[in-house]
């Protein structure tokens, strides 16, 4: 059974990532590192790509993540609990290679480069008497690759592992996160 990648075809998919998400983040300034929360998130992924040749498609992927962390500071000997909530929005341009098999599971690649906007929010506390609102955007680049296991010639589940990169500078302060996924969804191949 084979999908619809020929020259000319479409796919559209969706994936969701929940609680297999393994977050770090590095806050670098002045020369200096300071790891930040690690995390858990939740994260959808819809996907429209064309076949500009046999097996080989161009797209766009639409990345949407929140988060919400808690986290501990020692301030002056004094410790703070605080939480925050963080929403990520990816736009990345993708070249994706369906490598085909006599069988029903379809094996791929991908990689994209593109731009990314971050809001956080941090409530207030007995630590910040106001609610915070930071707002950053940047370079994204990521890369997959995992299987399409096809039900018919149009309709396949899709199981994958996804690696992004986000980073921006603002003054001194450089900001990476470094995400990596394992992911789900359906995948639908159409002329």
């Amino acid at each position: 059974m084979n999908a619809q990648t020929e020259k000319g075809s479409w796919v559209i998919g969706g994936s969701t990532t929940i609680g297999f998400n393994s977050t770090s983040s590095k806050v670098k300034y002045n020369g200096q590192s300071v790891d930040g929360p690690k995390s858990t998130s939740f994260n959808i992924t819809p996907s429209a790509g064309y076949f500009v040749a046999n097996d080989f498609a161009v797209g766009l992927d639409f990345g949407f993540t929140t988060t919400k962390d808690e986290s501990t500071e020692y301030i002056s000997g004094q410790q703070y609990n605080y939480e925050s909530t963080s929403n990520t929005f990816i736009v990345m341009p993708t070249a994706t290679y369906h490598f085909k098999s006599a069988s029903k599971v379809m094996p791929y690649l991908g990689a994209g480069v593109g731009y990314f906007s971050n809001t956080t929010k941090f409530p207030a506390s007995s630590f910040n008497n106001d609610e915070t609102k930071f707002t950053t955007d940047g370079l994204a680049w990521g890369a997959k690759g995992g299987i399409v296991y096809l039900v018919t010639p149009s309709v396949g589940i899709d199981l994958g592992l996804a690696y992004v990169n986000t980073s921006n500078k603002e003054g001194e302060v450089k900001t990476v996160t470094n995400t990596f996924g394992v992911n789900a969804g359906f995948s639908f191949f159409f002329k």
